[in-house]
């Protein structure tokens, strides 16, 4: 049983964005203030929305629960946290203390420290629950939109998850997927002039970084996520192969069609990366990872270690969230520091 939430889903550190989202005015409401829904009657508002490529229709929501930052920060990004009942955060996570909606975390209730489960969304009155599929959502722990649905409980799920998702063809690139979610929750909420503001300002964000990643060949970059036999990395599914690309580096697993994957030390060997991404877990600090890959044999001689070119990854920008593209800023800064430093 893999211990981790996200591959199930990936960690933690390095808050690099919490002070730059809350500068711009556009963020403002994310800090914290509410917005109000935009149809006067909301509470028996219904509209359809493609779940994973299911067409489903929702009423507005008024008890969700949430769970792991990625999934509340996009009902908190939209101003809607007096539609959140309560959130689910397993112990990788990092404290809500650190968010850039701390207040809006504050204001809600904290359920549990557990993985997602049936008996609690239905002890709690949910009227929606958000989570990723294999990571909240899961066939092996009995709660899928499939058996919500039986209950009379809505479900949304993360359109970057549906690549895996059974029966139900949809994929998004990582980032288009985070922008359709917020689309999707704006329309389920009606507050879809919000969600186009916010889609719009992180459009603006990454078309920013785009034009400004260095010129010349990608850096290598190997994003190490958990394991000592074999390597669990990000593959081209999930927001840091994107983070990689956009800022001008080249994920050395990027031609892997998956999620979250196992690799091997020989394959990393190969690809000869010149930083390493480190994701950082409660019960795995970052630290003991480089020291890891410092006294491995087989990674002791790779450019990036040998070089101490290693960048740590809060674990909310790494899951599919808001923060993905404070993470993306954050980690192009790093990458055009090292490609002037080399």
């Amino acid at each position: 049983m893999n211990p981790h939430p996200h591959h199930a889903a990936p960690p933690t550190l390095r808050r690099s964005g919490t002070a730059a989202a809350c500068a711009g005015m556009l963020l403002l409401t994310a800090c914290g203030a509410t917005v109000e829904a935009e149809d006067g009657d909301a509470g028996v508002q219904t509209t359809t929305v493609d779940r994973c490529g299911e067409a489903v229709e929702y009423t507005t929501p008024q008890r969700a629960v949430v769970y792991e930052g990625g999934s509340a920060d996009k009902l908190f990004a939209l101003g809607l946290v007096d539609h959140v009942h309560g959130y689910v955060m397993p112990p990788a996570n990092p404290p809500v203390e650190e968010s850039p909606w701390a207040e809006d975390y504050a204001a809600v209730e904290f359920l549990s420290d557990d993985l997602l489960n049936r008996e609690l969304v239905v002890d709690e009155n949910a009227d929606l629950v958000v989570a990723g599929w294999n990571s909240g959502f899961s066939d092996d722990r009995g709660i899928t939109p499939e058996i919500l649905d039986g209950l009379g409980i809505q479900s949304f799920m993360h359109a970057e998850s549906c690549f895996n998702y059974p029966g139900h063809a949809e994929q998004h690139a990582p980032f288009e997927g985070l922008y359709t979610d917020l689309e999707r929750l704006g329309q389920i909420f009606a507050v879809e002039d919000r969600a186009t503001e916010l889609v719009a300002e992180y459009r603006d964000r990454e078309e920013a970084v785009r034009d400004a990643a260095p010129e010349g060949d990608p850096v290598p970059v190997f994003l190490y996520d958990f394991g000592t036999d074999q390597p669990f990395t990000a593959a081209n599914q999930v927001p840091p192969h994107e983070i990689i690309e956009i800022a001008g580096g080249e994920n050395i697993f990027g031609e892997v069609d998956a999620r979250w994957t196992e690799a091997s030390w020989e394959a990393v060997v190969d690809g000869e990366p010149e930083v390493i991404i480190i994701l950082e877990y409660g019960d795995q600090p970052a630290e003991d990872k480089i020291e890891f890959l410092k006294q491995n044999p087989t990674t002791a001689n790779l450019p990036a270690v040998q070089a101490d070119e290693f960048y740590i990854m809060d674990y909310n920008e790494a899951i599919s969230g808001p923060r993905n593209i404070d993470g993306l800023e954050s980690f192009a800064e790093y990458l055009k520091d090292y490609v002037e430093r080399r």
